[in-house]
Order: C-alpha cells, then sequence, then structure tokens
C-alpha cells in the first residue's frame, strides 16, 4: 500500500520544491484527509487524458506532474518514434484556464531538454485546432492543456498521435509505465531560456487560416445564411475567434455575448462553462429572449463541444447533445441523399451512450453504424483505420455529451465545424418553415419517442471511487432480470472476452439492453469522481417515456 503520508513529507523536505508549493502544502499539514487525497495516487491519464484540481501534490495538476507526464511522453516517442520524434516534434496548444500557458512552457521546456523540437502558437487555440494542426505540421503528435468544460480550479493535459487522434489505451497503457518509472518528478528538469533557441518555434496565422478554410469547406449547400439571427457565448474560452470568424465569413448575423466573449480563467460570467449544465445558458437565454433570435450556440472553453437553444413553439428551449446531435445527422444524410452524393460504404460512429435515435435515422437511409466506447478518441481511431483499408467512408461522428466531428481534418470532436453546421441546418429548415425542435418532433414521429437523460453520482476522494467501483460490481455481480415492468433482455459487460473479441477495448462499462429498445448503461466518469448513468427510453409519448424513466432510475440507482 502507498504510503502517502512519507510522500506529502518527501515533497515538503525537497529541494526543488518551489517555495509557493511547500506553503500550500505546509497548509493543509493539519488535515489528513486533505494530505491523503493529495498524494494516495498519482494524477493519472483517464477517458480524456490527465485532468484534475489545480495544486500542490502527486494527484493534483502542477507544473511536476505536467513535467513527469511529458518527460514519459518524451522517452515513449524516442523509444517507439526515434529520431523521427526529434525531427517532427510535438505541437502544443492551450485553453484559457488557471496555469494553462505555464504548463504549455513546462510541456516545452521537458521536451526541449529531451531534444524535441516543440511548436506553439501565440495564445490560447481550441482543442480541434489543435488536433487539426498536428496533421497539418506533420508533426509527431500534440499535447493539449486544458479541462475542457470542468470548474476552474481543474486543469488537464491531453496527448495526441501524428493523426491527431487522443492516445489510445494501447498507447496509453505503455505511456503510464514509462510515466511511473520515474520517481521524483520534483527532479525534472525543463529547458528554460536560450536553451529553447532552435527548439522552439510559434507557429505562425497561416495555420488559423488553413483551419478556417477547412472547416468552411464542411458546407453542404447554399442558404441565406444572412436571414438566421445567431446568439452565441464561447464561455470565456477559445471558441471567440474560430467560431465568430467562420460564421461571419458565411454571412450568418452574429449576436456575441458580450459578458462570456473575453478569455478568463475564473470563468467569472458563466455559472457554469459545461454545456451539459443548464446553468451555462442562462445569459445566452436572456440574449436569445431580448434579441428574438433564431437560435443561441454555446461552445465550451476549449471549443470541442457545443450547445443549443432553439425556439420550440414560442418559447425557447436547450437541445440535449442527443437531440442537436440526431438533427445534424438528419440534415447531413438527407443533403447527401438529395444530392446524389451519399457514399455506399458511408457510416456513423457514436457511442455505446449515445441515443440510439442515430442508429434509426442512419438505419432509414441504409448508412451503416459504427459503437465505440466512451470517449472520442475511439471514434477518431475508427476514422485512421478506415482511412488506411477504405472499408468505410467516414460522415458523421458524435457523442450524447455534446461533442460532434462533421469532417475528418480534425480527428477530435470539433466545436467550429458543429457550430457553422448547425447554423446551415437552422437556416435551411427555417426557410421551410420549421424550426430545430419541428425537426425533432418529425423524427419522434417518424422512429419513436426518445427521453435520453444522463444522472451523477459524485463520490469525491479515494472512498469515493471505491464506492463507484463497488456499485459497478454489485450490478456485475447481480444484474437485474427487469426495470419498471421491461423485461431486460441482454447485458453488455466491456470488460467481458465477449466484448473484446467484438474489438472493445476493456472498459468499466456495462449496458442493460430492454425488450422494448430502451437502454441503460452504467460507467465510471473518466474525467471527474463521478459514477455516470446513461438512459436511452423509447416512448410512446413524451408522458409514457417519463414514466418509464422514473421506474428505471428506481432499479438502477438504488
Amino acid at each position: 500500500m502507498r504510503d502517502w503520508n512519507a510522500l506529502y513529507h518527501a515533497w515538503l523536505a525537497h529541494p526543488h520544491l518551489d517555495a509557493e508549493s511547500r506553503a500550500e502544502l505546509l497548509a493543509v499539514a493539519e488535515n489528513v484527509e486533505e494530505i491523503k487525497d493529495r498524494f494516495y495516487c498519482d494524477l493519472a491519464f483517464g477517458t480524456a487524458g490527465m485532468r484534475g484540481v489545480l495544486g500542490a501534490g502527486a494527484n493534483r495538476m502542477n507544473a511536476y506532474t505536467v513535467r513527469k507526464a511529458t518527460l514519459g511522453y518524451a522517452r515513449y516517442l524516442k523509444k517507439y518514434r526515434g529520431e523521427e520524434a526529434l525531427a517532427r516534434g510535438v505541437v502544443i496548444a492551450h485553453d484559457n484556464r488557471r496555469m494553462s500557458r505555464e504548463f504549455c512552457m513546462e510541456t516545452a521546456g521537458v521536451l526541449a531538454a529531451e531534444g524535441i523540437r516543440a511548436y506553439i502558437f501565440e495564445d490560447l487555440r481550441p482543442t480541434p485546432e489543435l488536433s487539426f494542426a498536428v496533421r497539418y505540421t506533420h508533426a509527431v503528435g500534440g499535447v493539449m492543456i486544458t479541462a475542457s468544460h470542468n470548474p476552474p480550479e481543474y486543469n488537464g493535459y491531453k496527448l495526441y498521435d501524428e493523426h491527431g487522434c487522443q492516445l489510445m489505451p494501447r498507447e496509453t497503457d505503455v505511456l503510464t509505465l514509462m510515466v511511473e518509472e520515474i520517481e521524483d518528478p520534483l527532479a525534472i528538469r525543463a529547458a528554460t531560456g536560450e536553451e529553447l533557441d532552435g527548439m522552439l518555434q510559434v507557429l505562425s496565422r497561416d495555420v488559423d487560416e488553413a483551419y478556417y478554410r477547412a472547416v468552411l469547406d464542411i458546407r453542404l449547400q447554399n442558404v441565406d445564411a444572412g436571414a438566421l439571427s445567431v446568439v452565441y457565448s464561447p464561455q470565456h474560452g477559445t471558441g471567440n475567434l474560430p467560431v465568430r470568424e467562420v460564421l461571419s465569413r458565411c454571412g450568418y448575423r452574429v449576436i456575441p455575448v458580450e459578458e462570456q466573449c473575453f478569455p478568463d480563467k475564473d470563468f467569472i460570467n458563466t455559472k457554469s462553462p459545461n454545456p451539459e449544465n443548464k446553468e451555462a445558458y442562462e445569459l445566452s437565454m436572456e440574449y436569445v429572449r431580448r434579441e428574438h433570435a433564431d437560435i443561441a450556440i454555446t461552445t465550451d472553453p476549449d471549443c470541442d463541444r457545443l450547445g443549443v437553444i432553439a425556439k420550440r413553439g414560442e418559447e425557447y428551449a436547450l437541445l440535449s447533445g442527443n437531440q442537436s446531435g440526431a438533427i445534424l445527422l438528419q440534415y447531413i444524410l438527407s443533403c447527401h441523399q438529395n444530392s446524389g452524393t451519399l457514399p455506399r460504404n458511408a457510416v456513423m460512429c457514436n457511442t455505446v451512450v449515445t441515443s440510439t435515435l442515430g442508429d434509426r435515422i442512419c438505419e432509414s437511409f441504409g448508412v451503416a453504424v459504427q459503437k465505440t466506447l466512451t470517449g472520442f478518441k475511439f471514434i477518431g481511431d475508427k476514422i485512421r483505420e478506415w482511412e488506411q483499408n477504405g472499408e468505410r467512408t467516414f460522415l458523421f461522428g458524435y457523442e450524447e455529451s455534446y461533442g460532434c466531428l462533421v469532417a475528418d481534418f480534425a480527428r477530435d470532436k470539433d466545436g467550429v465545424q458543429a457550430s457553422l453546421l448547425l447554423c446551415e441546418a437552422a437556416a435551411y429548415y427555417k426557410s421551410k418553415g420549421k424550426t430545430l425542435w419541428d425537426v425533432l418532433e418529425e423524427l419522434y414521429r417518424a422512429h419513436g419517442y426518445f427521453l435520453d437523460a444522463v444522472t451523477s453520482l459524485t463520490l469525491a476522494g479515494a472512498a469515493g471511487v471505491k464506492m463507484i467501483n463497488q456499485k459497478l460490481e454489485a450490478l456485475r455481480a447481480d444484474p437485474p432480470r427487469e426495470a419498471g415492468g421491461i423485461a431486460v433482455t441482454r447485458v453488455e459487460d466491456y470488460l467481458s472476452p465477449e466484448m473484446g473479441e467484438k474489438g472493445f477495448p476493456p472498459s468499466n462499462v456495462l449496458r442493460f439492453l430492454l425488450a422494448d429498445g430502451s437502454f441503460v448503461a452504467v460507467r465510471p466518469s473518466g474525467t471527474e469522481p463521478k459514477c455516470k448513468y446513461y438512459y436511452c427510453v423509447v416512448g410512446a409519448n413524451a408522458g409514457d417515456a417519463a414514466q418509464k424513466h422514473r421506474l428505471l432510475r428506481q432499479t438502477f440507482e438504488r
């Protein structure tokens, strides 16, 4: 068992610990639980890289944990890519969060000390542009400093391969072992000053322009953009410039939520930067009502997710990620079908926790569906596979958590692409006298009413992680045979050999398929101390689905 108290004192006594971190650790000297939480484990890679609360300690985001991860990454590249890694280099980008620029420079410094060239941007950039830039510069990999939609006290660190895709478990498993071999993160050296000469290059605006052109190329048809009024908020993050730029070039009437359009590390004018939380939309809702706009859109701080408000009758209402994804999918497939450009081997990707409404839409167009585990890297990896073998033509990928990808010049979810195509779809449907909610209701009439919901149980700390795992094990050992009077027809355990044979990497996920077409999935969050429950409920109407949902929650969240 790890001696977390000894590690705490080892950090305090270390000659390389900076004064601010030492003072922070001394301030919690009497708080045993706090010390334990900071040192009981090392901050590890989850679904979307390394992410955690900022602060001093082995289980916190700080310069030392960033240096340790980067040294492990550098050793991984040198071992498995050799001299090529040194020659091609690594692109690093960052968002608006606390310490993001500093962590960017720490990453560049450690890479430089290991003889690997680093490319950085002059200031903050969105995650999808980092993915694009890796491919554009032919770099051997990439690093994104971001905690995405997490609260202000978090930051994070994502690693990308040469395809612009986040590293897969087969790679992070090896990399993690190399990181764990590093015994003293406080002794890792990062190059500074003149040592960086020739090893650090600031990317020009040409990369931005190339990215904008690629985004603009995803448009499917000409629409009257000027007829659509769009409220937009970047939630104080990286989407402000790219989203407004591409929408402006297309002629959309964009009304910015000015209070949230400047970068801010504390997100001072938003209660939540997460599009999954209704608090994220409070100012946007005020704007869209006041301006009588057609829609309001918001991107999260690193601009890989898109949230949408649309007119519903005489009021405005939020669309979930499942709903906006289904509307985009319908629009994309119908455009291709109408223009005769729908490939015979077309495929749509979504995850095992995404609503199956998208599956039914694809079935109506004769388009294949590929399921992956949660985490957009799994979709990006499938794109790479099809690119190499030519078996499928990727048309769209999306997750229930507001992330989607239209064109594969990026290999991560892209809020800039999503913003542009969502506005195009809204403008097109407006020309037909329809709102986005009207389109969704048409889909429900055609395919059944879908109620999709996610609930979370938050249990922080070491004890919380243990309890979450115990809940999964209890469901695994004694799965319900029926829920709400509906038979459970199949249980998919993604830790089982059966799911491994179907191409799924081992993952602590359970998915319960019900006789009426509904499903319930349960998994620990890869980025937060939560147990997440995903419900896809198929009903005859809204009331029927809501009643089923209540009964399912009583069964699975007991």
